[in-house]
């Protein structure tokens, strides 16, 4: 039987339940997880079957009598267990409803029934296990005292930016010396761990067994530590042998603490060649000139300041929030969203190059982290509900909308295209609780009690 619309909402439909009894006993299983018994007299379950039975009259069609013309006898005993079927269905749907109301319960989720009578002449009698809202009183959250770093965008800060411009016009010239730091090392080389390729220890590190015209940086160790330094001072095509050790937080495991012996030809060396920073360069990005480019970058970086200390602060506000209250929650909403954590630990491992067979490895301290951040993050959302709640802050259609549209901006979409996925997938109560959620925080932050000071609590 399909309960779902069990769990529906309540609605106007509610007034056609006035009449209906129930007799209701709740029995706490677990916190938030109740079993709610109800019992329905047998004279509804009667009265629910005969309407069903005449609904059924009117639109049957069959053979030797016009449509709704058969005689109910005839309907009944054809279409006995259709009628049973949708009659239980409804009465349990209206049942339920009645039986949440009666004993305001907050459900998330849809409810297990388990039917355990339904007979003519007989009372209804099911079972329905629920999760529910947790339970808790809401701590202090108003003054909640939050530091607030006390720096500004200087000079020093503007031209460092304006340096990270310079290097992304960085172009190479091939030059005819040594190379020395700075410099790009174009080398070909292949890789050896305890006598044998790298590849027989991390079968999935086959980038660092062999590479061809592969591009070093001298004075770096954004491959592997200790290489670069190695290669300084080596001519186009010479060749040397490199040894290194691969440390503690090397992205490939199976290489931890072992050490590697590298032969390496170098094939070019390149030096970096810096645009001049002058107007021309200031209207390769857009600004009327260096000063407007220096003006430009200053707003950015002002702008960037203020998001990070708002960022800052709204960690912080959360932070003392779960730090002064605690409750059971609810364990469908920890395991949902501990898989939505996984997923997205996953996904960032993967954009760091960790391969599947590490992931794999290290599954167990994935889901342990992930739950812990799972607990905090159903926690979170409780609490700022029940502040949204008390506080009577609320989320327009046009906030919504506003979202949405930004969002499908933002992922260059077309924005009707983009809510019909959402509701596809139910999406926009994730877009309603983001909004809300930001909403309570702008709440928390503008009755916060501000300090100037180095936070603790990290971003």
């Amino acid at each position: 039987m399909n309960f779902a619309e069990v769990a529906a909402p309540l609605d106007k439909s509610g007034d056609q339940r006035k009449g209906l009894s129930v007799n209701v006993t709740v029995v706490n299983l677990a916190p938030c997880k109740k079993l709610v018994r109800v019992e329905v007299e047998a004279q509804k379950v009667d009265e629910m079957l005969e309407t069903i039975s005449k609904q059924f009259q009117r639109e049957a069609n069959l053979p030797g009598f016009r449509p709704g013309k058969a005689p109910r006898e005839m309907v009944s005993r054809k279409y006995a267990k259709d009628i049973e079927d949708e009659a239980k269905r409804k009465l349990i749907s209206e049942a339920y409803k009645r039986a949440l109301e009666e004993q305001k319960l907050d459900v998330l989720g849809y409810p297990d029934i388990e039917e355990i009578q339904f007979s003519r002449g007989q009372p209804l009698q099911f079972a329905a296990t629920i999760e529910t809202t947790p339970e808790f009183d809401l701590p202090e959250y108003k003054a909640i005292p939050v530091k607030r770093e006390s720096r500004s965008v200087t000079d020093e800060d503007v031209e460092k930016a304006v340096e990270v411009l310079r290097g992304s016009q960085t172009t190479f010239k091939t030059v005819d010396r040594p190379a020395q730091t700075g410099d790009i090392a174009v080398i070909n080389y292949t890789g050896t761990s305890e006598g044998k390729p790298i590849t027989d220890i991390a079968p999935t590190a086959k980038g660092l067994t062999e590479q061809k015209s592969f591009w070093v940086e001298i004075g770096s160790n954004s491959f592997i530590p200790g290489f670069a330094e190695q290669v300084m001072g080596a001519k186009a095509g010479e060749k040397r042998t490199v040894n290194v050790e691969f440390p503690a937080d090397f992205v490939t495991k199976e290489l931890v603490g072992k050490k590697g012996v590298y032969d390496v030809e170098v094939v070019e060396v390149k030096e970096k060649v810096l645009p001049a920073v002058d107007d021309a360069f200031a209207k390769s990005y857009g600004a009327e000139s260096l000063e407007k480019l220096r003006t430009g970058v200053r707003h950015d970086l002002e702008n960037e300041l203020t998001y990070k200390n708002n960022r800052s602060i709204r960690t912080q506000l959360v932070r003392s929030l779960l730090n002064r209250i605690n409750f059971e929650l609810p364990e469908t909403a920890v395991a949902h969203e501990t898989r939505n954590v996984v997923y997205d630990l996953v996904q960032e491992n993967a954009k760091r190059g960790v391969s599947r067979d590490v992931i794999e490895q290290q599954k167990e301290q994935i889901y342990s982290a992930a739950t812990q951040g799972a607990k905090e993050r159903v926690k979170v959302a409780f609490l700022l509900q029940k502040i949204a709640e008390k506080e009577d802050i609320k989320v327009s259609q046009e906030e919504i909308a506003h979202r949405v549209n930004h969002l499908a901006a933002t992922y260059q979409m077309p924005a009707p295209k983009f809510l019909k996925d959402l509701q596809k997938r139910n999406g926009l109560i994730e877009i309603y609780d983001q909004v809300m959620n930001e909403k309570v925080l702008d709440f928390l932050q503008q009755h916060a009690q501000l300090e100037e000071g180095t936070p603790e609590v990290k971003s």
